[in-house]
């Protein structure tokens, strides 16, 4: 008998007719199901890895208002307050002010943290969790040093304007250089000045004024030094580079920028009444609502209405020296009689009520019941620095002046400082 060898040709049908026919059996047989294994595992998850939701309310507080009222309207328990203003000894987060913000920071609805902002250098972290606690946080600013020069050729005030100078910083250095320089009478063109001030910035945004460190102004061929250090009672003080105190008694001036329309004069004739009547006083001319300042501390003696004077205000100081201000538009609403003011404090505003023609300051100097020329009048000088902080002076003015020079050799006007 022949056996039958399959081909290359048939062997693939052949293949094909075995799977058909194993594929028909395994239809015909039940199927059994065949439960699987349940396995139980327990994952932790940290909370960290769970979204929760993190909400913020802002307040700022408003004039009147307190924190218990504050804390009650933003959900912050009895308890916890009580917490945290026993923990608040010195009173330092109780005693808020108008504008100060709030956040009152929650995770999931529950609240976590309070952040109060007393200013942008100084706020306070209060953590409800696990425990009550308080953190004071205290910012350093950057202090940016700028240097400017400036020459005047018609007004003290423009020259500054015009050589970028913050408007702050020009007040601040007519009120220091104040005591020598009249910068209504004194002031010619060609007088020049030179400054070195710092302004705070905090996360790129200033938050203060510029303070001027040193400063030189010529006036007449005459030069006059300004540098600050720490003076009585820890405050800024200014004093030449000799260590004397650049503050008198008195201002030359109750106004920054004016000029004199007329001089003291027993023998002037009254340009309304047209009659001989003394002028015991200085009048600076000067828009309507020009502040005035009080030359020197005192207390106010009387405040009101006084014949052709005019809305009038009269301040007492040592040595039965009293000063005389008339013609105002209207009083500083803080001024009453009996009140302390301080040298340079505004007290008023320029007007003309009473005998004027127009909007002046009526300004008087009496030592006693003697009138005398303001403009004339020796005014003494505050004490000089104490000599045990003569060395630390001497430190700084030495590191003013050093960078002034640095810096004024790139300044255009270098030529004429030296």
């Amino acid at each position: 008998m022949t056996s039958y060898r399959p081909n290359a040709k048939t062997l693939p049908f052949i293949f094909l007719g075995l799977f058909a026919i194993l594929f028909i059996y395994d239809a015909g047989l039940e199927q059994e199901e065949v439960e699987p294994d349940i396995v139980s595992e327990t994952i932790a998850i940290s909370t960290q890895d769970m979204p929760s939701v993190l909400t913020r309310k802002i307040h700022i507080v408003q004039e009147g208002e307190n924190l218990s009222v504050i804390f009650e309207k933003y959900k912050v328990s009895l308890n916890d307050t009580y917490k945290i203003f026993r923990k608040d000894k010195n009173n330092e987060i109780k005693n808020i002010l108008p504008n100060n913000r709030l956040e009152f920071l929650s995770l999931g609805g529950i609240l976590q943290r309070i952040n109060i902002f007393k200013g942008p250098l100084l706020s306070y972290q209060i953590d409800l969790s696990p425990e009550i606690s308080i953190k004071r946080i205290d910012k350093k600013p950057d202090l940016i040093k700028s240097f400017k020069t400036g020459v005047i050729e018609s007004s003290f005030y423009l020259a500054g304007l015009k050589n970028n100078i913050p408007e702050s910083v020009i007040m601040d250095l007519a009120y220091i250089f104040g005591w020598d320089i009249d910068f209504v009478f004194d002031i010619r063109a060609g007088d020049r000045f030179k400054l070195l001030y710092e302004t705070p910035f905090v996360d790129g945004q200033q938050i203060e004024n510029g303070s001027i460190l040193f400063a030189e102004f010529y006036n007449q061929n005459n030069r006059y030094t300004a540098v600050r250090h720490e003076g009585k009672n820890k405050k800024w003080e200014y004093f030449n580079e000799d260590g004397g105190s650049l503050e008198k008694a008195f201002l030359k001036a109750p106004l920054d920028f004016a000029y004199v329309s007329s001089h003291f004069n027993p023998n002037r004739r009254h340009p309304i009444l047209n009659t001989i009547r003394a002028h015991n006083g200085v009048d600076y001319a000067a828009k309507r609502g020009t502040p005035i300042r009080a030359t020197g501390e005192g207390v106010i003696q009387s405040v009101g209405w006084k014949s052709g004077y005019g809305r009038t205000i009269v301040l007492r100081h040592g040595g039965e020296i009293t000063t005389l201000y008339a013609h105002m538009e209207k009083y500083h609403p803080s001024m009453a009689k009996g009140m302390k003011v301080s040298q340079g404090q505004t007290i008023g505003y320029v007007g003309d009520s009473g005998l004027a023609t127009a909007p002046h300051l009526h300004y008087e100097f009496r030592i006693g019941e003697k009138r005398t020329d303001p403009l004339k009048v020796a005014l003494p000088s505050a004490a000089p620095i104490d000599q045990s902080k003569m060395d630390q002076f001497k430190l700084s003015r030495n590191n003013y002046i050093e960078i002034s020079d640095k810096l004024l050799s790139k300044d255009p006007n270098a030529k004429l400082f030296r």
